[in-house]
């Protein structure tokens, strides 16, 4: 195993850790105990998952008989309220009582649902969490939203519920299917944009040996990401300032997601979109340089194709984004980037400009030449 790195997020329950590292499974039982003794530990994955890092996960736990372990579909389309029912039956039927902790093992969809059926189960029981895709170990697991979608959006209910504790094991990421890997890469290259200037420019001289899965680059990547989300979310637990800027992309993205019925685009994939039709946008409405955006938009085409912007109409996307959480008495709102590295959220300007933007981000990210100054 490599060295560990803790990495600490304030919450309004108490700060608690993010174990980062490769091979930390192994000590996931000493890890749980330094939190607290619990009367049951329910595992809460998809099977898929289970198949993949079962064996590790009980091993870290102590044994195969250390845990009950409960499987759901992880599919975006399942991220819904019936699932979240099927886990707290669940729960009930193996006796979880108020003493009993939730571990959430596998990718973001298992990590909200599981996360709130935890919230809400019994009034809220323990939470772990132990991401096994790089969108959920660089974001997601993180700062304590949970949440389902509903058809009229995209994690339109649910809680914030910290966990008491986060294990990210690289190693888990090895045996994640590519198409999985590289959309999560969205996520990484978003905090370049928000709030890390020098890590954009590590992942632009980098960016092979990540798809590579370079153990000591993605190390680096994730522990980098861990951090600032760690940062960001400390200061705004609850997203009512700046943990916004953590939506870079996010609004386009969801809106894709929710045309498609959540069954076109993986979470990465539609971020990826997302971020570059931020990045054209902010630019048509001189926020955004020309040149930062180009950069972005550059770095993100080297994530592979992606599957194609949706034939649905710009009124119709342009509808969905209506939905947003950050929407403020029905005035869109878009996190976009003055320069790599910095970001705020502003109110929509020039719809024209918006419809013409998402008509045309497919076309210009597949240019070769993306921006002129």
């Amino acid at each position: 195993m490599t060295k560990t790195k803790r990495i600490w997020v304030k919450s309004a329950a108490g700060k608690y850790a993010v174990v980062c590292g490769a091979g930390v499974l192994a000590q996931l039982a000493r890890e749980i105990a330094k939190v607290g003794k619990f009367s049951s530990v329910q595992v809460v994955t998809s099977g898929k998952v289970w198949d993949a890092v079962g064996k590790r996960m009980l091993h870290g736990l102590g044994g195969p008989r250390a845990a009950r372990v409960h499987t759901f579909d992880d599919a975006e389309s399942a991220k819904n309220l019936q699932s979240v029912e099927l886990i707290a039956r669940r729960l009930v039927k193996a006796g979880a009582d108020r003493r009993a902790v939730v571990i959430a093992v596998g990718g973001g969809v298992v990590g909200d649902v599981a996360g709130f059926a935890a919230s809400g189960y019994l009034r809220g029981v323990a939470l772990v969490q132990v991401p096994t895709t790089l969108v959920a170990q660089t974001d997601s697991a993180i700062g304590g939203k949970t949440g389902v979608n509903l058809p009229e959006g995209k994690n339109l209910v649910g809680a914030f519920y910290p966990a008491r504790l986060v294990v990210v094991d690289t190693e888990a990421l090895a045996t994640l299917p590519d198409r999985e890997f590289r959309g999560g890469l969205a996520e990484v290259i978003k905090y370049g944009v928000i709030a890390d200037a020098k890590l954009f420019a590590f992942l632009e001289r980098n960016f092979e040996k990540l798809l590579a899965r370079d153990k000591h680059v993605l190390g680096h990547v994730i522990s980098r990401s861990v951090e600032i989300k760690a940062q960001v979310v400390g200061k705004d637990e609850r997203e009512s300032g700046l943990r916004e800027i953590l939506n870079f992309g996010h609004t386009f993205g969801h809106a894709l997601e929710s045309a498609t019925a959540y069954k076109k685009y993986q979470h990465g994939e539609a971020v990826a979109w997302g971020m570059m039709a931020a990045a054209l946008y902010g630019h048509e409405i001189r926020v955004t340089p020309a040149a930062d955006a180009s950069r972005i938009i550059s770095l993100i085409r080297r994530m592979g194709k992606l599957p194609a912007w949706p034939a649905v109409p710009a009124k119709r996307l342009i509808e969905l984004m209506a939905s947003d959480k950050k929407t403020r008495n029905g005035e869109l709102r878009f996190v976009l980037t003055p320069g790599i590295g910095k970001a705020a959220t502003y109110d929509a300007q020039s719809p024209e400009k918006l419809e013409l933007i998402m008509r045309l981000t497919a076309r210009v990210a597949e240019a070769r030449a993306v921006l002129h100054g």
